[in-house]
């Protein structure tokens, strides 16, 4: 568990997204999975005991009952339903992305970007500078949908945050869709 602002988890939806708070649980580490079953959640400890012993991949189903879980006593079932729907989306191949993290660009937002892709790093808190994101960049760690972004001097065209906007990805696990408002 992390010891970074960044890698605190919040129960106040202002400093920590609903989706972002169940991905904090569904990426628990795979010991940690039983304890924080037990500790946490209301479970029968029978339950929990079944879950933890789960050997291999099948962690993953004890990884996704402690996410919604937890994500549904502190932000209610329906919050819940939406973060596992968004992550099942990005990370099963699901088709529903409208629970994604996202950042509305204002008409100024996107005119003082230019729409490069550092900038908007920074906009949508993927990034904590553009020498952060330039760095980002250059590791291969920042895609646009499912292609890897070469280069700094890389930007979005204003018809690419039409509609549903475009997606950001920051290694494998951290996504923000971005639109015009």
């Amino acid at each position: 568990m992390g010891k970074t602002e960044k890698g605190a988890v919040w129960l106040d939806k202002e400093k920590c997204s609903v989706f972002d708070f169940y991905q904090y649980w569904r990426n628990v580490e795979d010991q940690d999975v039983e304890k924080c079953l037990a500790l946490l959640t209301f479970l029968p400890m029978e339950e929990v005991r079944r879950l933890g012993a789960l050997p291999g991949e099948q962690i993953n189903e004890a990884k996704r009952v402690l996410a919604y879980t937890l994500t549904a006593q502190v932000h209610g079932e329906e919050e819940a339903q939406k973060a596992q729907t968004a992550a099942e989306a990005l990370f099963a191949g699901g088709t529903d992305l409208s629970n994604i993290p996202s950042c509305e660009l204002t008409a100024e937002q996107v005119e003082e970007s230019g729409l490069r892709i550092p900038d908007l790093l920074v906009l949508s808190n993927l990034a904590k500078s553009k020498s952060d994101a330039r760095r980002l960049i250059a590791d291969g760690g920042v895609f646009i949908g499912d292609e890897k972004v070469a280069s700094p001097n890389q930007a979005l065209n204003e018809s690419d945050l039409a509609g549903d906007g475009v997606i950001i990805r920051k290694g494998k696990k951290t996504y923000c869709r971005i639109r015009k408002a």
